[in-house]
């Protein structure tokens, strides 16, 4: 299993098979909600993890503001869960948000909240809805240029 930041069209798409695989056809997620103008955006990075040439997870960042990236879209096909793809998907995104931000934040969906806590994590919100799923926000400190 490899990941690595989407920079081709083609990438970008196996992302996007990721994505509308878990949120809009697993969870119900309205197409009109999960794609935005982010997708698109300067600044927006994506990644996504292969098994061989297989795309089987995904995940998405973009800036929140001057000093913080926001973690978006992080995905795993439902199959190929609790195989560590989620973990090494955060991984390379936070090591690639390094050289940019000082601090992560994202929207957990509640059930995935025990994943962020254990890679560092801490809730600073009580739960809300987004996209008719409870979500709680989390933020991590990151050490920046390290």
């Amino acid at each position: 299993m490899r990941v690595t930041e989407a920079t081709t069209d083609a990438e970008r798409a196996d992302a996007f098979s990721v994505r509308r695989d878990v949120f809009v056809e697993e969870q119900g997620v309205p197409e009109d909600v999960e794609w935005d103008d982010y997708d698109e955006a300067e600044r927006t990075r994506h990644f996504v993890a292969y098994d061989g040439e297989t795309p089987v997870g995904a995940a998405r960042l973009r800036p929140a503001d001057d000093d913080a990236g926001k973690v978006e879209r992080v995905a795993t096909l439902k199959e190929r869960r609790e195989e560590g793809i989620g973990g090494a998907l955060m991984e390379a995104l936070e090591d690639a948000a390094r050289g940019e931000y000082d601090r992560l934040v994202l929207h957990a969906q509640t059930h995935a909240e025990s994943f962020y806590l254990h890679l560092g994590y801490e809730t600073t919100s009580d739960v809300f809805d987004e996209a008719g799923i409870p979500h709680v926000e989390m933020e991590k400190r990151l050490n920046r240029n390290q």
